[in-house]
């Protein structure tokens, strides 16, 4: 049993892995059919302006207000999602009410949204609600979702036996939910991180990786592009990782409280 889970980690493994190098292939076959640097930039170069990144001070001041406007747009995202969610199991016909606007949010065209808010706010600010406004339903929607469902018996049994608000909340909600949710916002991070860049690039956001990679396309500079855009794409991988890892951890909490 142990080494058939271990030999299917190890296939699993072997074919990301291979999936790579399948990627790198497709880019040196693309380089060497271009042949123009302008266009298809050069492994070697690229990976030559990925390091340079990780010793220019500003590109780690760039990093870190992508980072923390990401951060900051999902947070309000998520705690106004959990406020509204709370909100409809109490009074269930308040879902009915707020679902429209959700909806209108979730179909929001997002150029657009970044052209009028450039209108009312800055260029810094423009960014973080576009990622808010992408989030926020999407949020909800799961949040929602994952509250509904809950077994019903198990509420029933917890009303039967009285057991008191707090404990339900900490003894029965929040471990039936907490894998669900983990599993999803590691995704929602990895996408508010895409969303932010590709606003604060349309807004031209300064200090930000948005900011960087339209400098970097203003000078031609492909392989900067190039090694920028694989830096988003780590950050979104490793994100996913790490709220894996504490998915995991969740499941053997969850499974440990509903036993008790």
């Amino acid at each position: 049993m142990i080494k058939s889970y271990f030999a299917k980690r190890k296939f699993n493994i072997f074919l990301s892995f291979f999936a790579f190098i399948v990627m790198w292939i497709v880019w040196l076959i693309a380089y060497y059919s271009v042949k123009n640097e302008y266009i298809v930039p050069s492994v070697s170069d690229t990976f030559k302006s990925f390091a340079r990144c990780f010793i220019s001070k500003n590109f780690w001041v760039a990093f870190g207000y992508t980072v923390l406007r990401t951060l900051l747009a999902f947070t309000f995202s998520f705690v106004l999602s959990v406020a509204l969610v709370a909100i409809g199991v109490i009074c269930k016909r308040f879902n009915y009410f707020i679902k429209p606007f959700m909806e209108v949010l979730r179909t929001l065209p997002t150029l657009a949204i970044i052209l009028i808010l450039l209108f009312w706010t800055s260029p810094t600010v423009a960014p973080t609600v576009v990622t808010f406004l992408v989030l926020f339903p999407l949020s909800y929607s799961q949040l929602f979702a994952a509250v509904n469902g809950i077994d019903t018996d198990v509420i029933e049994m917890a009303q039967v036996y009285q057991i008191a608000k707090c404990q339900r909340l900490f003894k029965i909600y929040l471990p039936l939910i907490s894998p669900n949710v983990l599993s999803q916002t590691g995704a929602n991070i990895s996408l508010g991180i895409k969303v932010m860049i590709s606003a604060e690039v349309l807004a031209g956001t300064y200090k930000s990786l948005g900011g960087l990679m339209q400098t970097a396309r203003l000078y031609v500079d492909m392989p900067r592009l190039a090694a920028l855009t694989i830096i988003a794409i780590l950050l979104g991988l490793l994100i996913d990782f790490c709220f894996s890892i504490i998915e995991k951890f969740t499941f053997k909490w969850s499974k440990k409280e509903s036993d008790v």
